[in-house]
């Protein structure tokens, strides 16, 4: 979603920089979104460009955004109320206009109530939310992408998938997809490298087993924790030119 917002905006020309905030390494978050001047701290034996300086002109995308530190926010922060930052043992002011899209699976408004995350950033990022539903709630998007990720894989192990059973994607369109995406993606990969011909064969026992695992994974979960939807923002401040 982000990269369509991207994509289809009047910075699609310029860089789309992406960080998964959960991904790295608290110690090291700040200089991979700010960067670093050589000798700022242990190991940093050269310069490095930050995300937001790449993503000058463009877009930068931080996903899981409510992984980010308490400590890290308020400079996250300024970039979105100032456009400006500096690198880690920089003193030189830099300047960046790029759009933020920020994702989360998180509740920030909880998070923000437990003293867990910023109001203020909160707020800051919170200027037009886009609510994307699970993939059980999008059932007519199924047969697409089933198709798209087989012919993904089958020509990346050099075989050919042309046709899927009715049987098998009326199973798949069936499933509730508790990993949304990436979960579909990864069994039809399975499926890909297990398919010897050119019908695209699911094991669909295997399907059946993981529905009972994650019914019986529902039973002891707090209501509405098992259907949480995962949010993206885009701040219109960085984004004049949407």
């Amino acid at each position: 979603m982000a990269r369509a917002i991207h994509e289809r905006s009047g910075r699609s020309s310029r860089a789309f920089v992406k960080l998964n905030c959960a991904a790295i390494p608290m110690g090291l978050l700040e200089s991979e979104m700010f960067g670093h001047e050589k000798g700022a701290f242990t190991g940093a034996v050269a310069q490095r460009i930050g995300r937001f300086e790449l993503a000058h002109g463009g877009t930068i995308f931080l996903d899981e955004i409510g992984e980010i530190p308490l400590e890290l926010q308020p400079k996250l922060l300024r970039v979105l109320q100032e456009r400006e930052f500096e690198r880690l043992g920089s003193s030189r002011t830099l300047h960046t206009d790029a759009r933020l899209i920020a994702a989360t699976n998180c509740d920030l408004q909880g998070m923000v109530d437990e003293k867990k995350f910023r109001a203020d950033l909160f707020y800051r990022l919170n200027v037009f939310p886009l609510f994307i539903p699970p993939l059980r709630e999008r059932q007519d998007d199924i047969p697409m992408l089933v198709g798209h990720f087989a012919q993904l894989f089958a020509h990346r192990v050099n075989k050919k998938i042309e046709t899927v059973s009715t049987e098998t994607m009326n199973a798949l369109v069936r499933y509730s997809w508790p990993g949304n995406i990436r979960e579909l993606q990864n069994v039809i990969e399975r499926a890909v490298l297990v398919s010897n011909g050119p019908v695209l064969k699911v094991p669909l026992t295997d399907l059946k087993s993981r529905a009972q695992t994650h019914a019986s994974t529902r039973i002891g979960s707090a209501p509405g924790t098992a259907a949480s939807k995962r949010r993206c923002t885009a701040h219109p401040r960085c984004a004049r030119r949407c």
